[in-house]
């Protein structure tokens, strides 16, 4: 595989991580954002995303029907549940709401899971492909955090202007992420 193609499965598979992100940024517009939290949640998506083929390239095709059957199921059902818990706190009026902090581990970690999962699958496909995997999965994860950090600001300048209304719409990015997913699996 070239470099080439290397690049542009990396951004393929980057923008589910780009997409959260934003979600990620949306929550943050009512705080002071710190490189901290950026890098925390950006950090944490792109070694799962670079971790994620790496895992798969070395499970190779012995698992390859198992994962195939459930990962868009398992990222739907995350991205979902993600989605339907932000959609429901927006409901809550500005005044009454506790600052949640989107940079919780147990906010990250699904979240993660959830964008990397199809990862999995490519290191899968990449296993009859690729030799090495080592390059594929740094390549992967160095544009995810690129794209999860850009992501995290654009994110927060949008919510700063958008209030409650963002939040409606970060939940159905992310449950329209888990369709996109299940889709591409089920029908494509």
């Amino acid at each position: 595989m070239g470099f080439l193609s290397l690049i542009f499965l990396a951004i393929g598979l980057s923008v589910d991580s780009f997409a959260a992100s934003v979600c990620s940024g949306l929550s943050l517009c009512r705080k002071h954002l710190k490189i901290r939290q950026a890098l925390k949640i950006s950090l944490t998506l792109a070694v799962f995303q670079g971790a994620m083929p790496a895992l798969g390239w070395w499970l190779g095709s012995a698992f390859k029907g198992y994962i195939e059957r459930a990962d868009h199921w398992i990222a739907l059902a995350l991205l979902s549940v993600l989605g339907i818990r932000m959609i429901f706190e927006s409901r809550v009026p500005l005044k009454e709401r506790k600052v949640k902090n989107p940079t919780s581990m147990k906010a990250i970690i699904p979240m993660a899971i959830g964008t990397s999962i199809d990862a999995l699958a490519v290191g899968i496909s990449l296993s009859f492909f690729v030799h090495e995997i080592l390059f594929p999965s740094l390549l992967i994860g160095a544009v995810t955090l690129i794209f999860s950090l850009g992501g995290i600001y654009m994110g927060r300048k949008a919510g700063i202007r958008l209030a409650g209304k963002a939040e409606i719409a970060g939940g159905l990015i992310l449950i329209l992420i888990g369709v996109k997913i299940f889709a591409e699996h089920m029908f494509f």
